[in-house]
């Protein structure tokens, strides 16, 4: 009998997108092989899941959820954009961004948890709902963010209905200001996250590779000038602030609609802190946009019409 390991269950899981137990029983009935086992689960009824897996899924939706003091992001892959304007779909991004809020989980656990009392598992509705779309679906990732005295806000773009899209972002604020000032807040800031995408909040958190990485270009463009030695610092000190101000939240300029081009993040928190007449502290953010880091694969549509034609 062979061993049935953890590493084993995972690569079936993915695989076919089956239930972890699932998966465990194919495989034992299957002696661990897992052609045998994608096999079992097919004629288990997740033959959709099965035959569907695989295949690239990156698009889908971003799925966002508020609950005053706690906010969660999720991503739910598919195949085609088509899919992403599916009523069943967009429902269960919608549920699962929900669920998420209620408790810090990571992706696995978030799939193991109980779907609105239907007696499945997030992972059983999502392979159910493969079956009934015909695409491959996958719940890619969550992040939650929660505060204990605050608020945190959110905001979606390119919105396919309410909380839904294909960019969204959570942000934080650590304050016992007015909750109304504090969502107004939240929300020009969350844009700004969408819009900017900063990738740190503050300048500590930058780590010390990604500054020597970023100086060291910086030294080679600077020293092609042919300047002395003692300029090209000054001039790698001055366009790493640059990357500062593109890199981190609180160093860049704000972006709104009624914003003058030219006040930092910090400096509106402070102003908005000021006239709140308590401390805002950003506490964290989240940004996703949808498929980022998935490898798409390029598709000839003249070479694909061609072999399908014999030619």
């Amino acid at each position: 009998m062979a061993e049935i390991t953890a590493a084993l269950v995972k690569e079936l899981r993915d695989k076919t997108q089956a239930g972890m137990m699932d998966c465990k029983r194919a495989l034992g009935e299957s002696d661990g092989d897992i052609e045998a086992a994608v096999d079992w689960l097919r004629k288990k009824g997740l033959a959709a899941a099965a035959k569907k897996a695989g295949r690239i899924a990156a698009d889908g939706l971003i799925g966002l959820a508020t609950a005053d003091k706690a906010g969660a992001v999720v991503e739910v892959n598919s195949e085609t954009d088509f899919v992403a304007r599916n009523e069943l779909f967009q429902d269960f991004v919608r549920r699962v961004a929900q669920l998420a809020v209620g408790a810090d989980r990571d992706v696995e656990a978030l799939k193991g948890a109980s779907f609105a009392g239907n007696g499945k598992t997030v992972e059983g509705e999502l392979t159910d709902l493969i079956g009934r779309i015909g695409e491959n679906l996958v719940l890619r990732r969550v992040a939650r963010l929660a505060v204990g005295q605050g608020h945190v806000a959110s905001y979606v773009h390119n919105a396919a209905s309410p909380g839904l899209g294909k960019i969204g972002a959570l942000v934080a604020l650590e304050s016992g200001a007015n909750q109304e000032v504090l969502a107004t807040l939240g929300r020009q800031l969350a844009m700004h996250i969408a819009f900017a995408n900063p990738s740190y909040l503050e300048s500590s958190q930058v780590p010390a590779t990604a500054l020597d990485r970023e100086r060291a270009v910086l030294r080679g463009q600077a020293g092609a000038t042919g300047k002395s030695a003692d300029i090209v610092e000054k001039m790698v000190e001055g366009r790493l602030r640059k990357f500062y101000e593109e890199s981190v939240l609180l160093d860049q300029i704000f972006v709104s609609s009624d914003a003058d081009g030219k006040t930092r993040v910090d400096k509106v928190v402070e102003a908005a802190a000021k006239s709140a007449g308590t401390p805002i502290k950003i506490a964290a953010f989240v940004r996703f946009a949808l498929g980022e880091g998935i490898d798409k694969p390029t598709t000839d549509l003249a070479a694909e019409v061609a072999a399908q034609l014999g030619h």
